[in-house]
């Protein structure tokens, strides 16, 4: 499994983000659902471009879930939209700045046209060596479990590994995230105190942080104070208070 162990004061490799309050922030100004979803990505330029200034080296956004498809359709469908518009529009920029774009999901569900999408994206940006982008679509964290255990159980039957040998690397090995560092922190904004879902196996130690402020309402100064939080937090993994300062 990919060591995440931060050192206390540093800066983490790993940010997850859940980008929450969408709906909520276009309600108080009675403007439609969508509008706010739109307003989110001004705060997804702004946290990119933090992390990316500040040495984070993964970025993962959770921009749809797995049960995200029970909303009602005309937002779905907005969603899509927007989602298809912003891989178009943003991905220069991306490229431009050494970001590389990956998506983790199950895709089957998208349409044919965003699924080729999101392969050129990724495509698009395979070369660069910055900040790694992770965006989350149709994403949940039992589906990257459960198909990481039935990659597992596929070898088994066939013989390729040994059942009783597999250990948690293993199964680590086969997640949406594989050969990443695990998340150092989570931030949720919105004002919910829950992970929903998320990358579950891969925040077992995740520094957790929850914001009251709306997505689009999450800039620059929002994402460096998550950040300067997590400066000042001390990482145990299981260890003692004064285990850890002896080592530092």
């Amino acid at each position: 499994m990919t060591d995440n162990k931060a050192a206390t004061g540093s800066v983490p490799r790993h940010v997850a983000i859940i980008m929450d309050g969408n709906n909520r922030w276009a309600r108080k100004r009675f403007l439609p659902g969508v509008a706010g979803h739109k307003a989110g990505v001004d705060a997804v330029r702004a946290v990119i471009e933090v992390c990316a200034r500040e040495g984070v080296e993964v970025l993962t956004l959770f921009a749809f879930s797995s049960e995200n498809w029970a909303r009602p359709q005309a937002e779905v469908g907005a969603l899509m939209e927007l989602f298809l518009l912003a891989l178009h529009r943003e991905v220069r920029k991306l490229r431009d700045n050494d970001i590389r774009l990956s998506i983790i999901g199950e895709r089957s569900r998208f349409t044919p046209k965003l699924q080729q999408a999101m392969a050129d994206a990724e495509a698009y940006t395979a070369e660069c060596r910055g900040l790694r982008l992770l965006v989350a679509a149709n994403y949940g964290g039992q589906w990257d479990i459960t198909q990481a255990a039935r990659s597992l159980a596929r070898d088994a039957a066939a013989g390729i590994l040994d059942a009783d040998t597999i250990e948690a690397d293993d199964l680590a090995a086969r997640l949406s995230t594989a050969g990443l560092p695990l998340p150092d922190l989570c931030i949720r904004t919105g004002g919910e105190r829950r992970i929903s879902n998320f990358v579950l196996w891969q925040m077992a130690y995740a520094e957790l942080y929850f914001s009251d402020l709306f997505w689009p309402d999450f800039k620059h100064d929002a994402m460096r104070e998550a950040l300067a939080d997590f400066a000042r937090r001390q990482r145990r993994f299981g260890k003692t208070s004064e285990q850890v300062a002896a080592e530092s």
